[in-house]
């Protein structure tokens, strides 16, 4: 009777647990699935919060979908995925992107809106969906108020993020929730860098006008 494999040792998933994207897709491409495993745990929900909202209600429930098909095109991307291209983390999310906006573009919701827009500066950006979000964790003992407050201004921003273009609303997730930069987006999507910084000033400037009630109390409270 052959030996039964013998499952890896503690040592050996730590080492995964400590190892950067690229270098677990790497190892995964070389036949170790459990590296696979590592990404995906790591990554999972990031993704699939990224294509729901990408979607938006309307097309939520084919939000699974496009989450199954993401991983589908990375695993079956497993051999030509280079670390000397894009970070793994910025192509993954690229890979959904593209597929959400499939989605979107069969779905006749597309609207493109890309036209140019006065400089006002990346500076004055606010980062909306960070300040909602910390603003309970910023205080020590929230009080109800204060939760139902803030609850409340997470639901709008949702609900603001919806009303956007989905080229815009693709161009702000990316940028203020993956953290990718305007020149990896406009890289990464393949469009011109002056393009991404559009869609991320009109996203926003749309977004202030819908969360104004909101963001007049953060400023207030500055």
């Amino acid at each position: 009777m052959s030996a039964l494999p013998r499952a890896p040792s503690a040592k050996a998933a730590t080492e995964r647990d400590a190892m950067p994207d690229d270098q677990l897709m790497l190892a995964y491409a070389r036949g170790d699935g459990a590296a696979f495993d590592v990404l995906y745990a790591r990554h999972e929900g990031g993704l699939f919060r990224f294509v729901k909202r990408l979607l938006g209600a309307r097309l939520a429930a084919q939000a699974d979908e496009v989450f199954q098909d993401t991983w589908v095109r990375i695993i079956s991307a497993r051999d030509s995925f280079s670390p000397q291209g894009a970070a793994w983390r910025t192509w993954a999310f690229t890979i959904a992107h593209n597929l959400a906006m499939d989605r979107l573009r069969v779905s006749g919701r597309e609207v493109a809106l890309d036209a140019a827009h006065p400089d006002d500066g990346d500076d004055a950006v606010p980062a909306l969906d960070r300040g909602v979000r910390g603003a309970v964790d910023a205080a020590s003992h929230p009080s109800a108020e204060e939760l139902a407050f803030w609850r409340a201004a997470g639901r709008r921003l949702l609900a603001c993020l919806e009303e956007l273009p989905p080229e815009q609303r693709a161009a702000f997730l990316l940028h203020h929730e993956d953290g990718l930069t305007v020149e990896a987006l406009a890289a990464s999507l393949e469009i011109g860098f002056e393009t991404v910084r559009s869609r991320l000033r009109y996203g926003l400037q749309k977004l202030r006008g819908c969360m104004e009630r909101y963001l007049s109390v953060l400023e207030q409270r500055a």
